[in-house]
Order: C-alpha cells, then structure tokens, then sequence
C-alpha cells in the first residue's frame, strides 16, 4: 500500500475482499484521503466434491469502509482476472507445483517479464493489438528481441 500511495496523486477509490488487515493498511498508506470499499463473498457450508475444490460462492455485498466510495465501482473482478491470468500463464504461481523461484529477485524478474510480455509483445484477441497499443503507450507489437535489450539499457 505504501508503494501505491507513492505512485498516485489524488484520491483513489481501492476496493478489496474481506481480509481484516486491509483497511489499516489503506489508511497507514493514505490516510483519511482514500474511498475503500470491501466486497465480502458467502460461501455456501463445507462440501467434500474433492480435497481441494472451494467451497461454492453463494452471495456478495459490498460496502464502502472508508470514504465515499462509488458503489458501482466497488470490485474485485479486475484483480481477481488478473490473479487467474497470472496462476494460469506461469506455472510458478499454480498450486501444488515445484516450479518456483529460490530467490525473491529471481521471482520479482519473472514477473516483471510475464508482465512486460503479457502487455507489450501479446496480441489480445478481444483487443486485437497489445494492451500497451491500445493504451497508446506502444505503436508496434514488440519481439522477445526487444523486451531482452531492455534489460542492457
């Protein structure tokens, strides 16, 4: 939250699960200036369809916690996608798996690298472009050959 709140400016509307240590972490970052609002998912009681299957969502609320936040923005559907897409595409971040970093460093790169690739160098089918093209950061689709002579400069 620290990092965050030093790379925006302004007030921010964050939005986040039930988890208790959110909301004192918001504010130690930002302060009073900040709208947080919390969805808070129901689950169904315990059911034994497999050893690790979830339980089976049955209900969300959301309410604002700090601030004002805009009821219809109050979500976690973004970073939820975002999570599965990263579980799904580096087999690192996959449960019961082996294939994970020995060093923070190592495992900081290889996030950096799936994201630079996932942003610059892959053509979205629903977009049709990259993401950084469509946001107008990029004009070109970029190669392997140019994300690796990032790393000299």
């Amino acid at each position: 939250m620290q990092d965050l709140a030093g790379r925006v400016s302004g007030r921010v509307q964050i939005s986040t699960d039930g988890l208790s240590h959110y909301p004192p972490a918001v504010v130690a970052a930002f302060g009073e200036d900040v709208d947080l609002g919390v969805v808070l998912k129901k689950f169904a009681a315990s059911h034994n369809a497999g050893r690790y299957s979830p339980p089976a969502c049955v209900g969300c609320e959301t309410k604002p916690v700090i601030g004002e936040p805009e009821q219809k923005h109050i979500s976690t559907s973004y970073i939820e996608r975002s999570n599965l897409t990263l579980r799904m595409s580096m087999r690192r971040f996959t449960r019961l798996t082996n294939a994970f970093s020995r060093k923070v460093e190592n495992h900081a790169a290889m996030v950096a690298l799936f994201f630079m690739y996932y942003n610059f160098a892959r053509v979205h089918q629903s977009l049709r472009v990259t993401p950084a093209m469509a946001a107008g950061v990029s004009d070109h689709v970029w190669d392997i050959e140019e994300i690796v002579a990032l790393l000299s400069a």
